[in-house]
């Protein structure tokens, strides 16, 4: 017995692995519909209960050919979820490197990853359940499409015609491992602000875990949540809300555009 799976189904699964075609699923570079540059926007997280616990602010500065992309929380409790990324934009997105913090009692466990794109080193700090720090240092071949930092960017450059899209991304659990994203269209929701009406997008995004892991995670409860997104549609597509997870194995969470407090 391998942890519940009977050797039976372990061999099955290990049998339809070796099945599956090389390379798994296609991931592809998003093409730039928009350019992104200069913008500052506010953001909050909360249970899908409506408790508010963080503020946030997503920036992009744009230098050159390159745009620096910031999203940071600021949570009640004092954790920090801190995550920038360096991407160029030349006919399609391009990610050179990203640079994630998460700590504070709001995160299982206290993580900074720092991913080179360009040479696919990747690093991960973490503290572990018993509290000892721990350092990975992995180099990874890393597609031209991987995603890190950079999925609410991305999403609002999909076609919503498109049956599905695929991207790859850097999993740190802590261990990093390269996962598939596909991003699927849900259709349209009306939304409203104030007497103005609105459509957005949806899509579900959902993590691909390939090999003989990818068969058997579903199983022992590993695989993890969709991650539901809402871009508004029309000529300026924007970000408007997200429910899913922060970190691997936390609760579902509400990330969705803020008004900043009137001035004193």
């Amino acid at each position: 017995m391998i942890k519940g799976l009977s050797f039976t189904l372990f061999a099955f699964l290990v049998m339809c692995a070796c099945l599956l075609p090389r390379g798994g699923l296609r991931a592809e570079q998003i093409t730039v519909r928009y350019t992104e540059g200069l913008s500052h926007g506010f953001l909050a997280v909360r249970t899908l209960e409506d408790k508010l616990l963080a503020d946030g602010e997503i920036t992009q500065v744009a230098k050159g050919d390159r745009v620096t992309s910031r999203l940071l929380f600021r949570f009640k409790d004092g954790s920090i979820y801190d995550d920038t990324a360096i991407f160029t934009q030349r006919g399609s997105f391009r990610l050179l490197s990203d640079h994630l913090v998460q700590k504070g009692p709001s995160f299982k466990n206290p993580m900074e990853t720092s991913l080179d794109a360009s040479s696919g080193q990747v690093t991960v700090r973490y503290t572990n359940d018993k509290g000892q720090e721990n350092l990975i240092k992995q180099r990874l071949d890393l597609p031209a499409d991987v995603a890190n930092g950079l999925l609410i960017t991305l999403i609002k450059h999909i076609q919503p015609s498109a049956p599905e899209t695929t991207v790859s991304y850097v999993a740190t659990t802590p261990k990093p491992r390269l996962v598939k994203l596909v991003i699927v269209p849900q259709g349209g929701e009306p939304l409203s602000h104030g007497t103005i009406k609105l459509k957005a997008m949806h899509y579900s995004v959902k993590v691909k875990v390939g090999g003989i892991a990818g068969l058997i995670a579903p199983l022992i409860g590993k695989q993890p949540p969709d991650t539901q997104i809402w871009v508004l549609g029309g000529h300026a597509p924007a970000f408007v809300k997200l429910e899913g997870q922060l970190y691997d194995g936390g609760p579902i969470w509400r990330v969705e555009l803020a008004t900043p407090a009137k001035f004193p």
